[in-house]
């Protein structure tokens, strides 16, 4: 599979006359819990050659590939990962701290890692983590019948804004290391650990009577984590000329 999604960048790169800087699994398969089935979602940053970026015009800054059953391959142009990296976007520290690379045959990564460390704002992720839970709960799981397999897209932001209001930091990947260091033992433990092996097993985790222990945690979580986020300080980001700097450094490798 591997050699599928090299082949489907370099295609990428030909066919949008961009340079790949780097790609990563996102989803799923990087959060840990893939079931026989899941696709592969390929996440990468690119940049132009320099004279795409003079011009009056406002530009495409994201590239998307059609999705099919296997593969679901979208990228964001450099310039737009350095503003969004800026904002503290989660969905794109959590790209740089993927666990399966792809490609990564410059530094850049690196260097927006460690820019990421200095311009991280646990109220800005915390929020997005919250609105995400909120948004899939609200959507499937309402009512008796639930979507089982959306348990764990909310599950896991929530989890990922409860590491941020303990430890100030970026979240880890893994959905198993946040249960462990977040989830005491008992039923609600149990019960994610359950779900975690139905799915890697491959069932179908459809529409099921909903898990009452797992509805009343994620309503405490929501209605705890909100105030936390609302008493944590705002992070002041003062990194524009080191990502101008970068930028320029990048556009002049090509």
């Amino acid at each position: 599979m591997r050699d599928n999604i090299s082949n489907e960048l370099k295609e990428i790169e030909q066919l949008e006359t961009v340079k790949i800087l780097y790609a990563c699994e996102s989803g799923s398969r990087a959060w840990g819990f893939p079931s026989a089935d899941s696709d592969y979602d390929v996440r990468f940053l690119y940049i132009h050659p320099t004279d795409w970026y003079i011009s009056i015009f406002d530009r495409p800054d994201v590239i998307e590939r059609p999705i099919n059953d296997l593969l679901d391959v979208s990228g964001w142009d450099l310039r737009k990962a350095l503003q969004l990296l800026r904002k503290s976007n989660p969905s794109l520290l959590e790209w740089l701290q993927s666990p399966i690379i792809y490609d990564e045959r410059y530094p850049i990564a690196q260097r927006l890692r460690d820019l990421a460390h200095d311009s991280f704002s646990p109220k800005a992720c915390m929020y997005h983590y919250l609105s995400m839970a909120k948004s899939t709960e609200r959507l499937y799981l309402k009512g008796e019948q639930v979507k089982i397999k959306k348990y764990f897209y909310v599950l896991r932001p929530i989890l990922a804004a409860q590491w941020i209001d303990r430890y100030l930091t970026m979240p880890p990947m893994s959905f198993d290391q946040l249960v462990q260091e977040l989830v005491p033992k008992g039923e609600m433990f149990g019960e994610i650990e359950m779900l975690v092996a139905r799915k890697k097993a491959g069932e179908e985790l459809d529409l099921e009577s909903k898990i009452d222990c797992v509805h009343n945690f994620i309503g405490v979580q929501f209605e705890q984590l909100e105030k936390r986020a609302k008493e944590i300080k705002p992070t002041v980001i003062n990194i524009d000329g080191e990502l101008d700097d970068l930028f320029r450094e990048t556009l002049r490798t090509w």
